[in-house]
């Protein structure tokens, strides 16, 4: 019950072997080689979709990256929600906006509809009269034999496309047009349901697809290239669009879902709603573009892939059979309805201090969402860690139960109280603990902090003495809203403000934050700075006044509310460079939150830097302004680049 991506390119799984809690910072990279003023606007917000998909969204130089500027809103809101749940694929993408809620994503859809960019004189295709002869048929005519509609049908007689969700198909490059033909054809893309694109695609034949690809790329767009207001109310063909079966992309409706059950207990539903809720059961047990709670999430660990279970009251394949003594059996022991021990990817470690009360809440609240009948998947575990005796071998060795208590009585004084979050329902300490070779949580490392072996990115000691810095309400408004004076949260633990923390009470957060101010000792220790090279510096300067200065400043002093300083923070300063590499690999945004609800982010170089590039740069911001958190060698970045590439 807890937040879950199945890779580090995919998914950042938060269970018990690759949770991410982790205080990261943001570094708002951009692609602008002269330095511009700051404005608080929506194409500053979006230099994360610029960097790759051009100026304004006109496109990328490579091609590969489509056009923006333009495009239907409410096309391009269903592309970033495709992503999102799973029906279009492209890691990098994928990641970038993982973090950010549907408002904000509609937001950014509806910016780059607005722009009005010119299209660039398209490139001179190959004289081939039989070519043209075929792409134009299928633009124009389609193939009533075949039920194949003609591409202007839908696209719009001028192939600008037609509002409110149907994209344009001319000034994009042939490969790109191949590239999402073959997607279509291959099921690596998909759209809601009735997916029409899908049948359009699997109709044609590869003669067709690179005709079509050929042809439409070299078409000049139309001075007037918005998309057509609606539908053409002429036929091209004998086809009727707009019977059921080319009705596209309309919400579907899983007829099997019943409705919630009505509780005895209103006010325990609730206090079981915000437990899910902080606990981040939701994102673990939903897999990507299915029913809420239904499972089948895969969470992959060093010895394979745990798939989260049906927490729906499905009498089949959900709880809704399981009694409250069941489910706290299995919360509390780490025991199954059926007797069987559970893997410990769900983190009965830390669930097993959560009461009674609490666990009697969850139950309830569960037994109220709508019904799934998704049958569980099964584990992907490699021998013996699949067999039930290895399991038990484990249990003995590192699992004992906590002791049971009085209900609530862990939550009833104040001074406990973020205690008992932090180490229970928080379950924080199965990331920010070390881990033995079996996964397990080394007892003499609790909360020292370490690196989450599936991603890499590295989980702070949250006995930090950097935390001395943070007053209590410093350290409150970062849960909830993953933002504070001393920086962002990012990666995976962008996902737990965005899932989890979010929802946490002021008084929760508070003693969240108190408890973890207590735990703070020691002093600050920085790697010392070694010297470096005048070849390395003068690189690592200008990569950084290229790519970085217009949001982070030419001294490293930040933009308050936007991008953070650079100069003086730990962060930048820490032995560990893990989440300083993948975040500049790997971009990303800060979580959408009430308290930030229009982030600002950073792209992902990972095509764009070479090893040497990222370890000069990094080596430069980290002995420069001040910081001595040391330099940074060509061979570090490619370790943490083969340890990814290694995973799971």
């Amino acid at each position: 019950m807890s937040v879950a991506r199945s890779n580090f390119l995919e998914r950042l799984c938060a269970c018990a072997w690759a949770i991410a809690f982790g205080l990261a910072l943001t570094l708002g990279f951009t692609n602008n080689a002269a330095a511009a003023p700051f404005e608080d606007n929506m194409a500053q917000r979006t230099l994360a979709c610029t960097a790759c998909h051009g100026a304004q969204g006109r496109a990328g130089p490579d091609g590969y990256y489509p056009r923006l500027a333009g495009k239907p809103a409410g096309y391009l809101y269903n592309q970033l929600i495709s992503f999102k749940q799973g029906r279009r694929h492209y890691a990098p993408m994928e990641r970038l906006i993982s973090t950010l809620d549907d408002k904000y994503l509609l937001e950014m859809a509806q910016y780059f509809s607005s722009l009005s960019i010119p299209y660039e004189s398209p490139k001179a295709a190959v004289a081939n009269t039989e070519l043209t002869f075929v792409a134009n048929k299928l633009v124009e005519q389609g193939d009533a034999a075949r039920g194949l509609p003609a591409c202007a049908q839908c696209h719009g007689k001028a192939l600008t496309g037609t509002q409110p969700h149907i994209p344009g198909l001319l000034g994009l490059p042939a490969d790109y047009l191949l590239a999402q033909l073959g997607g279509w054809q291959n099921d690596q893309r998909s759209a809601q349901v009735p997916d029409c694109m899908a049948k359009v695609a699997r109709m044609l034949k590869p003669a067709e697809v690179s005709a079509l690809a050929q042809w439409l790329s070299s078409q000049t767009v139309p001075a007037s290239s918005k998309a057509a207001a609606q539908l053409p109310a002429q036929r091209t063909s004998s086809l009727d669009i707009t019977s059921p079966q080319w009705r596209c992309g309309a919400a579907s409706e899983v007829a099997s879902a019943t409705a919630p059950q009505a509780s005895a207990n209103p006010a325990q539903v609730a206090r079981g709603e915000y437990l899910a809720r902080i606990g981040n059961c939701a994102q673990c047990h939903t897999a990507q573009g299915g029913a809420a709670y239904a499972g089948g999430r895969a969470i992959d660990t060093p010895f394979g892939a745990v798939m989260s279970g049906n927490l729906s009251p499905d009498a089949t394949y959900g709880i809704g059979n399981w009694s409250a003594q069941d489910f706290w059996q299995a919360l509390h022991h780490g025991i199954s309805k059926d007797g069987r021990a559970l893997y410990p990817a769900f983190p009965y470690t830390s669930y097993t201090q959560v009461t009674r009360e609490d666990a009697d809440a969850l139950f309830a609240y569960l037994k109220t969402v709508p019904s799934s009948p998704t049958p569980n998947r099964a584990h992907t575990l490699r021998w013996p860690y699949n067999t039930q005796l290895a399991l038990k071998v484990w249990r003995l060795l590192f699992f004992k139960p906590a002791a049971d208590t009085p209900p609530n009585a862990a939550a009833s004084a104040a001074a406990d109280r973020g205690a008992y979050l932090v180490h229970g329902l928080g379950h924080c300490d199965e990331c920010h603990t070390q881990r033995n070779a079996f996964g397990a949580m080394r007892a003499d490392a609790t909360q020292e902090g370490g690196v989450l072996q599936i991603s890499q990115w590295y989980a702070p000691a949250l006995q930090s003495p950097w935390l001395q810095r943070w007053s209590d309400v410093q350290l409150q408004t970062f849960l909830q809203n993953g933002i504070s004076p001393h920086g962002y949260a990012a990666g995976p633990m962008a996902e737990v403000v965005q899932h989890g923390t979010r929802y946490l009470t002021n008084a929760d957060a508070l003693a969240m934050a108190q408890y973890l101010k207590r735990q703070a000792k020691g002093s600050p220790v920085l790697t010392a700075s070694a010297a470096i090279g005048s070849d390395t510096l003068k690189m690592g300067g200008a990569i950084y006044d290229k790519q970085c200065a217009d949001c982070h400043g030419k001294s490293g002093q930040g933009q308050s509310g936007a991008y953070p300083a650079l100069a003086g923070n730990p962060n930048v300063q820490r032995t560990k460079i893990n989440n300083l590499v993948l975040h500049i690999l790997y971009g990303g945004y800060p979580a959408s939150t009430s308290g930030n609800p229009r982030p600002f982010g950073m792209p992902p170089f990972v095509l764009k830097l070479s090893d040497a590039e990222i370890a000069a740069v990094l080596s430069y911001l980290r002995t420069s302004w001040g910081n001595h958190g040391g330099t940074v060698s060509e061979f570090d970045i490619n370790k943490l680049r083969i340890a990814l590439t290694q995973s799971p």
